[in-house]
């Protein structure tokens, strides 16, 4: 661990920021290895995640609140920073569909997000949603799996799968527009669940889903995944900055962590 009172002379050079919600969460640990191996270190990595979470509106699981990627402090910690070569990852877009949001909202706020990426001269890959998982999906599965994951969901799967496919589409011009790669999520890295990564897979998904922003010809190889569960385990353990649980407010200190090849750590 080090203190949150780190000074910019205590920072490494190079930078990460990543944008998710529970794919990206889950991962994290296989994320941050396939970052070191992708783009070097140690890094000042800033990670905007958590499950359920929304580009643009508060979210709520279990009784854990999180405030919009959008809305994080994130980005003003990121400015307040010196400039540094920087990598972004932004992935996990489709929860606001089954909150429900209309397409042309997503796509604003995920807009809005790149923009403030490449304002911060980022080079940013974005995954496009898992078009062939919700194509496949049978109604059964679709109603079980929104019941335990978004239980205020009441838009059918028909509903569903067409504003996928329109936010899609939105998505990849937006991407075209501004040079941003996009990365096609490969259906096999999905099981039962449609939505989250097989931890199995992690190794091989995180690869490829960061390989762009390597501009060698050959990129290193995955690796098993992520230094172990004691290294998962701390990871998941670090706090966002701002976040309430059951109504009650609770901040934390960033950076709020370090690891021992000397990458900083900081949640929103």
């Amino acid at each position: 661990m080090i203190s949150a009172d780190a000074t910019t002379n205590d920072l490494p050079s190079r930078r990460v920021i990543l944008l998710g919600a529970s794919n990206l969460t889950r991962g994290i640990s296989t994320v941050v290895d396939a970052c070191h191996r992708l783009w070097g270190g140690p890094l000042d990595l800033f990670a905007a995640l958590g499950h359920g979470r929304s580009y643009g509106a508060t979210s709520r699981v279990m009784g854990r609140s999180l405030p919009g990627i959008l809305q994080s402090g994130l980005w003003d910690a990121v400015r307040s920073r010196p400039a540094a070569p920087t990598a972004a990852l932004v992935t996990d877009i489709g929860n606001d569909l089954l909150y429900e949001t209309d397409v042309s909202t997503i796509a604003r706020w995920v807009e809005q997000s790149l923009d403030a990426l490449l304002e911060l001269n980022a080079k940013v890959v974005m995954t496009r949603l898992p078009i062939g998982n919700i194509d496949g999906l049978p109604e059964w599965k679709f109603r079980m799996l929104r019941r335990v994951m978004f239980p205020k969901g009441r838009l059918p799967l028909s509903a569903i799968a067409e504003r996928a496919h329109e936010l899609d589409q939105r998505l990849v011009e937006a991407a075209a527009a501004r040079q941003i790669q996009t990365v096609v999520l490969t259906p096999e890295w999905y099981g039962f669940d449609p939505i989250h990564i097989k931890p199995n897979c992690w190794p091989t998904a995180w690869h490829e889903i960061l390989r762009g922003w390597s501009e060698a010809a050959e990129t290193p190889q995955p690796t098993s995944g992520g230094w172990g569960v004691k290294r998962w385990l701390y990871l998941q353990s670090l706090a966002p900055e701002r976040r309430s649980f059951l109504g009650i407010e609770r901040c934390a200190k960033q950076p709020c962590g370090k690891l021992s090849e000397g990458t900083v750590l900081s949640y929103y």
